[in-house]
């Protein structure tokens, strides 16, 4: 077996929007610098994703110097974004993430109009201002004082490319086959490794990638996000038939592993991956 490496680092700048793949990313104690810092939510505040608007897909963000965003999307102008600054006695909102308040610094009314636009529905983009202090990691998997930014649940998002071409291979063998092969990017990962047996991942517990080491802190229930062509915007069945009948532990479809870092650092694609617990 070949000793596992680091694929690909993915960065999302918004939350449900495309993002980036650079060479190497800085792992901070709550992602990788600059991976979903900034979100949408509806009139109530609660979080919008492709789960609502597949069409979020189709959509990009770039990192701007500063921590700012470029917006791009079909049939809008692109729309240079900075990052927002806190106004009176805070300057925050409260936002519903899956349940979980979190404050929140408004970007602004333009790009407010941006994403209303291009949606049709009137929604707002904020951004995460203080992630050391915003929104905890779910304390049944974390230790004290974990955070995180506005990704699911958890820092960061490990996924292997053994998984992958077996769980294509299950699709292949479906009702669904013409759906298949999946991209990786179905599951939005922050990091994709090869090298290992398939499935090798529910097994661990720590690992290290180049000098930065994570906690394996649970594998990642999947959504109807995963149905969703992300060139296209287009649903369909798979991967969710398959891993229903595969990959079930309880009500949860599993692929990939979900980490916390265990201390910042640079990662860098080519890194060896090393599985320490």
């Amino acid at each position: 077996m070949p000793i596992p490496v680091l694929r690909s680092v993915h960065v999302h700048p918004v939350k449900a929007l495309r993002g980036f793949a650079p060479a190497e990313a800085e792992v901070q104690p709550w992602g990788l610098a600059g991976d979903r810092r900034w979100t949408v939510v509806d009139t109530e505040g609660k979080v919008v994703t492709q789960r609502q608007h597949a069409r979020l897909a189709l959509a990009s963000a770039a990192l701007l110097p500063g921590g700012g965003v470029m917006l791009t999307g079909p049939g809008r102008e692109p729309l240079a974004v900075e990052v927002p600054r806190p106004s009176g006695a805070d300057g925050t909102i409260a936002v519903d993430v899956f349940g979980t308040r979190v404050e929140a610094v408004p970007a602004g009314p333009a790009a407010d109009a941006w994403f209303s636009g291009y949606l049709d529905s009137e929604v707002r983009l904020v951004h995460m201002d203080d992630p050391a202090r915003r929104r905890p990691v779910d304390p049944a998997y974390a230790l004290p004082g974990e955070t995180v930014s506005f990704a699911d649940g958890y820092p960061l998002l490990l996924t292997t490319t053994s998984s992958l071409d077996a769980l294509n291979s299950l699709i292949a063998q479906g009702d669904h086959a013409d759906e298949g092969p999946l991209p990786m990017n179905r599951f939005r990962p922050n990091v994709v490794v090869d090298g290992t047996a398939p499935w090798a991942e529910d097994d661990w517990r720590r690992l290290s990638i180049g000098d930065v080491a994570f906690r394996v802190a649970k594998s990642s229930g999947r959504c109807v996000v995963t149905t969703t062509d992300q060139l296209t915007g287009e649903r369909g069945k798979e991967p969710l038939r398959t891993l229903a009948r595969h990959r079930k532990d309880g009500s949860r479809l599993i692929f990939g592993q979900n980490l916390v870092p265990e201390h910042p650092g640079v990662i860098r694609v080519g890194d060896p991956v090393k599985i320490l617990d």
